[in-house]
């Protein structure tokens, strides 16, 4: 088969399009022929050699969700069958012309959505849905703060809330970005060029927030949570080494937790799947909520893909198709 592989580590140039062994199936695993893969910051980071694949999955391909046809099924398959148009959550591997996955990992594509579409959900509502709703808990007329409301995480984010009645606030780099957000259903944007996000929710207060920056955001986002608010770390691109007032934590009795989805065990996101097809695959056959793609690539363009992704000017998701 055919795969971008990463020929070292480094500039979006290492990624060269290969030919690649095909993956041998077992137990409850499907061999998914695929038609489009998402892009998500991770692969960028695994490009540069700073976010490695779990142990037993391949190492010099990225790619953490894909779509398309199931062409095989070990024999212990029991929920799908050769023909199936699905779309899935890997731990690596999705740039390439045909993956292994387990089955519990797999979710039927839902109707009306062309594989790249399908292709841009597992990353990002995974990570939403077991992030925001689950360790979040956000519930309904209460206010969510995204910090980077214009990438995959946070369209998806603003789109699940609003469609399940919360308030939801984003932080962009730019007013265009801001009133995509709004378009998606987002109550508010702040641009954080022009505007202190602390200073202008530090009245208001939030409930709920979602943060990939870390840093100095800390310190900022516990003093705009209301009592019993919840901040939920899924990166630190900003710096993971922080200060804080624990006195702050304990007056306002916030819970301060965060999670990373790639190394999680298999029960866990099998578990997540069936949720995620239970409480999101209706919002979006109810139209409530849609997959929004920026820009598709085919695979041999992989590295301008990453370039897009590197230079943040997008909205949405970026995907390579077959």
């Amino acid at each position: 088969m055919k795969a971008v592989v990463i020929t070292k580590y480094g500039a979006p140039e290492v990624l060269k399009l290969q030919e690649y062994p095909t993956p041998e199936i077992s137990g409850d695993e499907v061999l998914i022929e695929v038609k489009a893969a998402g892009i998500n910051r991770p692969d960028i980071f695994q490009r540069e050699g700073n976010y490695p694949a779990p142990d037993g999955v391949v190492a010099d391909i990225p790619g953490l969700e894909v779509a398309g046809t199931i062409v095989k099924c070990g024999p212990d398959v029991v929920d799908f069958t050769v023909g199936d148009k699905v779309c899935a959550l890997l731990a690596g591997g999705g740039y390439a012309e045909y993956v292994a996955v387990r089955e519990g990992q797999c979710l039927p594509i839902p109707a009306d959505l062309s594989f790249a579409e399908a292709a841009s959900l597992p990353e990002t509502v995974f990570t939403v849905w077991s992030n925001v709703f689950q360790r979040g808990n956000l519930q309904p007329r209460e206010t969510l703060l995204l910090h980077g409301g214009n990438s995959g995480i946070g369209i998806t984010g603003i789109q699940i809330a609003h469609a399940l009645g919360s308030k939801v606030i984003v932080t962009v780099g730019s007013d265009e970005k801001g009133q995509k957000c709004l378009e998606l259903g987002a109550d508010s944007y702040i641009n954080y060029k022009t505007q202190n996000f602390e200073t202008e929710l530090q009245k208001e207060g939030v409930d709920v927030i979602l943060d990939m920056i870390g840093g100095d955001y800390l310190a900022k986002n516990i003093n705009i949570l209301r009592p019993e608010g919840r901040l939920v770390h899924i990166n630190a691109v900003s710096g993971s080494k922080v200060d804080l007032d624990i006195w702050k934590v304990m007056i306002k009795r916030l819970t301060i937790t965060g999670s990373t989805l790639r190394s999680r065990e298999y029960e866990f996101k099998k578990q997540l799947a069936k949720e995620i097809q239970k409480n999101v695959w209706p919002l979006i056959e109810s139209k409530q909520f849609r997959p929004v793609i920026f820009k598709t690539f085919s695979f041999s363009e992989a590295s301008e893909a990453h370039r897009l992704l590197d230079d943040g000017s997008h909205t949405g998701k970026i995907i390579l198709v077959r």
